[in-house]
């Protein structure tokens, strides 16, 4: 006896017929409908105007469910309600205008479907975004205005005279509004073409409205307890991770294991659970936290992902919940016991920081409570000012604040110069600044550069090597610096001998770090002569890659929906690090 789909294949299976059943109504509303069929006798006691909105409902109900098809494959609650509203509407719309029995069959096989497996679709709402309505309001309008184009041309025989396309286009903006335009139809064609653009306008506005005054769903947001929680985590347990610290980002939220002694730091982006680093606290508890996670993952049906965990955080997380896991690059570590810039291999750090020094360049290495608040207070504002996007980057290696009360034990890397006569200096001396975070009790990470763009090339060589100059005093014995994402593979493909396809990887990676900075970022970390520790993602498939990697871009900040919105995206502007990466490239060839 054959068996269905396994219920967890159910929704996938639902959202794919919803998308194709989606399809079916909006071409059964648009194109003219068969003038012979076995139920056109008794469609035609029925008053015109309700074939007529018959044909704008099919439409609009086809719409929909293409709109609902992604909810009902991730088993979206409030999707399965709404397909189960349309889906008879349709059918209904199939036999009044159409006159399509297998049409309306299909819908309500499907409806039949939906009821009978009910259970299948618990999942909670995403929480709300406002973006969500603005973008749905600009894709909604662009297919609107697409699709009441074809809608207006799809009667060539009724339609009366030849207009041109900007007409065209002009009686469909003027339909979308609920008004009539100037082209002319006989046969009754001029209110099925209106009742669609109509319908068509109305549900933008709807679905706009819908997405925008939704009652809203909590968003991640760390509360003031669970920090204090994490905190007390990270003070047994900080030494652990380099990224531990990251996990107070106050756009995170956070699940606690049953025992409350690890703990698992998370964002939800376009669906997508993302978690970075490994999991807070004693590694024993780190399952009970992972279970959480998980649980929370499949109560809203989000893909859930870890961003940079450790090879140890790795084989816990695939351990217990069956995902994959890929290697994503390497942490730069740099031991400040063995750090030294004497040496051939740290010629060219050494002669660009003397060169910056002999330019009247000074350092100073503090934790942020030793600093006043008057100069704690030029740093956050030359900050601010420094930074080339509206919006502070960064997930996985970055904090988004300075100088708060509970972070006093931070550290902050500062380069001066006095300003020369005329010059215009809004802060001071001050050219350029470092911001580095605790691992543990005798680690930092490196968590912020940023630096005056009138300021000379190497603020960033300047200001490491001063920061593990003055590790020792400061009690520090390990730096993290940047990750250098797929590095075995630019050093592999580097090699003699390499293979041709490890030879592709590196070239397809150079390639792309005209736009991502890949190369650049590897070869900065590997002029302080670091130590390579593996980072990994972990997913549940494959063919989530794309969508995982997607959100990352999103989290950390390289993909803006707003901005993107707003206007035409210009070329990638290098900011901060990569900034300084150009420019020293540009030095490097000029010598």
């Amino acid at each position: 006896m054959a068996k269905g789909p396994r219920p967890e294949r159910v929704p996938a299976v639902v959202g794919t017929v919803a998308a194709v059943i989606g399809l079916m109504d909006i071409a059964a509303g648009v194109f003219p409908r068969f003038r012979f069929s076995r139920i056109h006798t008794l469609a035609e006691v029925l008053p015109g105007a309700v074939t007529q909105l018959a044909a704008a409902a099919s439409i609009v109900v086809g719409i929909l469910l293409l709109m609902l098809a992604h909810g009902l494959k991730r088993a979206k609650s409030i999707a399965w309600w709404a397909a189960v509203i349309v889906l008879p509407v349709g059918a209904a719309a199939h036999l009044i205008y159409r006159h399509s029995i297998a049409g309306a069959v299909f819908s309500l096989l499907l409806f039949a479907y939906l009821v009978r497996h009910r259970n299948a679709f618990t999942a909670l709402p995403d929480p709300r975004s406002r973006w969500k309505a603005l973008g749905n309001f600009i894709v909604m309008s662009c297919a609107s205005l697409g699709l009441g184009w074809v809608i207006v041309g799809s009667h060539p025989d009724q339609m009366i005279g030849d207009p041109p396309v900007l007409e065209q286009i002009e009686h469909v903006i003027w339909g979308l509004f609920g008004f009539e335009g100037s082209i002319r139809y006989t046969g009754g064609v001029d209110y099925v073409v209106g009742y669609s653009l109509g319908a068509l306008g109305l549900l933008t506005l709807a679905t706009t409205a819908f997405l925008a005054f939704r009652p809203e769903y909590p968003a991640a947001v760390l509360t003031e307890e669970d920090e204090d929680r994490l905190r007390e985590l990270l003070a047994k347990h900080g030494e652990r991770d380099s990224l531990g610290h990251f996990a107070l980002r106050r756009d995170k939220s956070v699940v606690f294991s049953p025992s409350g002694k690890a703990a698992v730091s998370y964002r939800v982006v376009s669906g997508v659970m993302l978690a970075s680093g490994d999991p807070i606290g004693d590694v024993e508890a780190w399952p009970g936290a992972i279970e959480k996670f998980m649980e929370l993952a499949k109560r809203h049906s989000w893909t859930p992902a870890v961003n940079g965990c450790s090879e140890t955080g790795g084989e816990v997380w695939t351990r217990e919940t069956g995902l994959d896991a890929l290697e994503m690059g390497d942490e730069a570590i740099v031991e400040v016991a063995d750090f030294s810039l004497s040496g051939r291999s740290m010629r060219n750090v050494r002669q660009m920081v003397k060169r910056i020094e002999r330019n009247g360049y000074t350092t100073k290495v503090r934790r942020v409570g030793d600093l006043s608040p008057e100069e704690l207070a030029v740093v956050q504002k030359a900050a601010n000012a420094w930074r080339d996007t509206e919006d502070e980057r960064g997930f996985s290696m970055a904090l988004g604040r300075i100088g708060d009360p509970k972070d006093l034990d931070a550290i902050i890397a500062t380069a001066h110069k006095d300003p020369e006569e005329g010059e215009d200096a809004p802060f001071g001396d001050l050219k350029a600044m470092q911001h580095y975070v605790p691992w543990g009790k005798d680690g930092s990470s490196l968590e912020l550069m940023r630096r005056d763009r009138s300021a000379d090339p190497g603020m960033n060589e300047l200001l490491i090597v001063a920061f593990l100059q003055a590790a020792p005093d400061l009690k520090v014995k390990r730096m993290s610096l940047n990750f250098a994402f797929f590095r075995s593979a630019l050093e592999r493909g580097g090699k003699l001998g390499a293979g041709p396809v490890v030879r592709i990887q590196r070239a397809v990676l150079i390639f792309l770090s005209r736009w991502f900075q890949i190369e650049s970022l590897y070869k900065f970390n590997e002029k302080f002569r670091p130590r390579w520790e593996p980072r990994f993602i972990v997913f549940p498939n494959s063919r989530d890659l794309p969508r995982i990697g997607f959100a990352m871009m999103q989290a950390e900040g390289f993909l803006e929906l707003p901005r993107l919105l707003r206007r035409r995206p210009a070329p990638p502007k290098p900011s901060g690090m990569e900034n300084d990466l150009v420019e020293q490239a540009e030095v490097t060839r000029a010598a």
